[in-house]
């Protein structure tokens, strides 16, 4: 048996931390897709009888005007309840016009829409935000995020296994992967031991068996292990404004060769020298346009809390990468254009892994729950304000989609009974669509038990 007493303090601080920043993320997702139900109803004229950020008990709850606002106990949703919108409900013909039922069909449409409607908005507001203020987006593509070595580290077991910039693994230990993430999880659950990877090498198929070595981090007991295999060379994608990067005349596109003499290869062997030095100047050999210059930067100091709850402070530059699909804009007034192209890659990429791994193709272990997002928004939180502030924009996203699927019980359910009631002239019946109802919930709780699963085995991990 378990007690809080056997968790040392600096866990506790980190659970606690953790669950600050998933409520504030999840509240912000949650509040701002049933704001999308709730002005819409209004302004089709429907009366709302209840707006609650989370589900079951209510914890504090306030009438203003003809709506009940409620924080209930639960903190995995919320709801907006219209009057007229339970199946069956007795309305009296005086009441018809405030009824959700009784309205015409577009209407409906448009109220239940705009729940996922107002998650792609808060997306897009964000996006076009972080633009506007000169932050640079990443919006990758699919492609980019498939297993294909772009980087090894010299003398890595990559290195010495006889793997080349190039390869794509195809699969670990005879299980097939598709995502960077899949190999990452891999390596990290051999402990060491080795692993074989079917490499596609040009139009062959080759296998190579490589021994994952341990690396010891800041601030953690246990080692994790890599490849020495990376997602991203060394190359300076962008420059954030009112950095050391910047003050030194760093540059997108240079190509990092050198720091105080030693050779850099991949990008995490860069970013180790650079937070390993904070505040000290680092003489960096970068190549640009062919010429090889010097340039001299000194990172600035960055505290932050490692896992085991304690501060440290580390160097950093100011340089985004890895990643090639990194998007920004010269003029605050393309910001709003720019913003709808990053909202729709991060859609199309989202969409294309839902169907890539109902199809299969992607295993159904990347979906995550309420610990995974608790634990990115953690992770989130050291790393900036800024990042939290992204978090919030893919995660929603991601709800806005999910929604819009064709389950009952959820956004996309009813937009599909809209169709047909459309096609059919008439309404479904109301037992089919009880029975409709029923399945959708079955089928739903499934969906979250298996998250919650593999949120576990991810933390076993």
């Amino acid at each position: 048996m378990y007690s809080l007493q056997a968790i040392p303090a600096e866990g506790i601080y980190l659970i606690a931390q953790k669950l600050w920043w998933f409520l504030i993320v999840l509240g912000v997702l949650v509040t701002f897709h049933e704001f999308g139900h709730f002005l819409v109803a209004r302004w089709a004229g429907v009366k709302v009888l209840k707006f609650s950020i989370g589900f079951g008990p209510k914890l504090v709850s306030r009438y203003i005007g003809e709506t009940e606002y409620l924080l209930s106990a639960i903190p995995l949703g919320g709801y907006v309840k219209m009057f007229g919108e339970e199946v069956g409900e007795t309305i009296s013909p005086a009441e018809q016009a405030r009824s959700f039922m009784h309205q015409p069909l577009y209407k409906r449409t448009l109220i239940v829409a705009a729940g996922p409607g107002f998650n792609f908005l808060l997306s897009y507001l964000i996006f076009t935000g972080c633009l506007a203020i000169g932050i640079p987006i990443f919006v990758p593509t699919f492609e980019e995020l498939t297993p294909t070595i772009e980087a090894i580290r010299p003398g890595s077991p990559a290195d010495q296994a006889g793997l080349q910039v190039g390869d794509r693994i195809v699969r670990v230990n005879g299980d097939p992967i598709s995502t960077q993430n899949e190999l990452f999880a891999a390596v990290a659950e051999s402990k060491g031991r080795p692993l074989t990877l079917d490499v596609q090498r040009d139009s062959t198929l080759k296998t190579f068996v490589v021994t994952p070595e341990a690396i010891e981090h800041e601030g953690g007991e246990t080692p994790f292990y890599v490849l020495g295999i990376e997602e991203a060379a060394p190359v300076v994608t962008s420059v954030l404004p009112n950095t050391p990067a910047m003050r030194s005349g760093l540059r997108e596109g240079d190509r990092i060769v050198a720091i105080e003499g030693q050779p850099v290869a991949t990008w995490s062997q860069m970013t180790d020298v650079v937070r390993s030095h904070p505040n000290e100047p680092l003489e960096f050999q970068v190549l640009r346009e062919g010429a090889r210059l010097t340039i001299t930067v000194t990172p600035e100091p960055y505290e932050f809390t490692t896992e085991d709850g304690e501060s440290t402070t580390i160097g950093r530059i100011g340089i985004m990468g890895p990643g090639r699909s990194v998007m920004r804009v010269h003029s605050p007034w393309l910001a709003p254009i720019q913003g709808v192209r990053a909202t729709w890659g991060w859609v199309e990429l989202t969409v294309t892994g839902i169907y890539k791994m109902l199809a299969g193709e992607i295993s159904s272990k990347n979906i995550g729950g309420p610990l995974m997002i608790a634990s990115m928004s953690g992770e989130a939180a050291e790393q900036g304000f800024s990042n939290v502030v992204f978090l919030v924009a893919i995660l929603s996203i991601n709800l806005g989609i999910l929604n819009l699927l064709p389950i009952p019980i959820l956004d996309g359910g009813h937009l599909f009974f809209f169709a047909c009631e459309a096609i059919l002239r008439r309404p479904l019946g109301e037992r089919q669509r009880e029975f409709a109802q029923q399945i959708g919930l079955v089928l739903l709780v499934g969906i979250m038990i298996y998250a919650f699963w593999n949120d576990i085995q991810r933390l076993l991990q």
